[in-house]
């Protein structure tokens, strides 16, 4: 399969003015100018001058998991009995025939990561998928691709209303750390049984098994923190543990985008299509990935959807270029830095042969509000 005649963005080169890519066995096998391009021989997209470029990837949402206008019967992105889950799994809530995953590979996205909200302070893992497919294991790029943290407002409100705790931030943030310190005294009598026959292994423990991997760097921490002081305590307790940390949303992280950049803490900033409806929301404005990222800050854009629909991920890009952002470093934002950031970038993020064939092809500049997507393939298969 070859497309032709459009301007290629591989995300990981200088953009290619007139050229091809081409796609076999579910991969990309080349791409480059279209002197260049091989003859003709099978099926050929030509897109007359379109752009092509990576499936866009939201690197923070719930897609799956909060169900299109069903209500409560499809709502499972939060388990609000109990403020720590790490124990859950996304995998195991997510509705792959919702139909905003077709609106989704309408709008280019074709791949996500989706999981718990952030209703606990340790909420649950999140997963790494493409937005085509009938059973999310197959649809699965990663599994677990990070353990999902939430400070600030939202565990205070569900918690506060129910007259458990936490109600504060301080109670927040000291279950984050009774359950980490737990699953290192849990880590370390595994460890010690190891060594020593005479010693017994701790008890399982469901909640700190599914924590571990967190301890040990091999699962990022994403942090839900809107404001600057939720981040800094996100911030804190990475030392403390020694976690691989990623803020999400970071809504006030343009306050301290020079504490974040000499942290090399990346940020998945967003959803900026939406009113202050919440206090910790006071500090957003349009401008905050462009300020992260003259700090020097590693950004991605998101839509958190369904608070923005996941279709309108290019548009959030779109937004923070009209508030000062570079063009071509919102595209990476949605593409190549949220892939890399999510850790899937050996598979999606990117043109270059030998990633997986997802593409998408858009009518004009996929950052240009009046264009559309012509095109979408998913494993090289075109899905629009």
């Amino acid at each position: 399969m070859l497309i032709i005649n459009g301007t290629v963005h591989p995300m990981r080169g200088p953009v290619i003015q007139n050229g091809f890519v081409a796609l076999e066995n579910g991969l990309v096998t080349a791409l480059g100018a279209m002197e260049a391009c091989p003859a003709i021989e099978g099926e050929a997209l030509d897109v007359c001058g379109g752009h092509i470029l990576p499936g866009l990837v939201d690197a923070h949402c719930h897609l799956g998991m909060f169900g299109n206008a069903i209500g409560f019967e499809s709502d499972d992105a939060n388990e609000e009995t109990d403020p720590c889950t790490p124990h859950l799994r996304a995998v195991d809530a997510v509705n792959p025939f919702d139909r905003c995953f077709q609106e989704a590979r309408e709008g280019g996205v074709t791949s996500v990561v989706t999981g718990p909200g952030s209703a606990n302070p340790i909420a649950g893992q999140l997963i790494a998928i493409k937005t085509d497919g009938r059973i999310v294991d197959e649809m699965c790029i990663k599994n677990p691709v990070a353990m999902k943290f939430a400070l600030g407002e939202n565990p205070k409100s569900v918690y506060n209303d129910r007259k458990e705790t936490p109600v504060t931030r301080m109670a927040t943030a000291a279950i984050i750390r009774e359950y980490l310190g737990k699953t290192a005294e849990y880590h370390a009598g595994q460890e010690k049984a190891e060594l020593d026959p005479d010693e017994s292994p701790p008890d399982f423990d469901p909640k700190l098994e599914a924590l571990l991997p967190v301890l040990t760097k091999a699962l990022p921490a994403h942090f839900h923190a809107h404001r600057a002081d939720d981040i800094a305590t996100a911030l804190r307790i990475a030392k403390e543990f020694r976690l691989h940390p990623v803020i999400v949303h970071g809504t006030e992280g343009h306050l301290i985008a020079d504490i974040l950049a000499r942290e090399k803490i990346p940020v998945i900033t967003g959803p900026c299509l939406g009113d202050r409806s919440k206090p910790e929301l006071a500090g957003l404005t349009l401008e905050n990935p462009a300020l992260l990222h003259r700090a020097g800050v590693k950004i991605a854009i998101c839509t958190d959807h369904p608070e923005t629909p996941v279709q309108y991920l290019p548009l959030c890009a779109a937004m923070a270029v009209r508030a000062g952002l570079d063009t071509e470093e919102a595209l990476a934002a949605i593409t190549r830095n949220a892939a890399e950031i999510a850790g899937i970038d050996d598979r999606v993020g990117s043109l270059r042969p030998g990633l997986d064939a997802d593409l998408a092809v858009f009518s004009g500049h996929p950052l240009d509000w009046q264009s559309t997507p012509r095109a979408v393939f998913i494993g090289g298969t075109r899905v629009k």
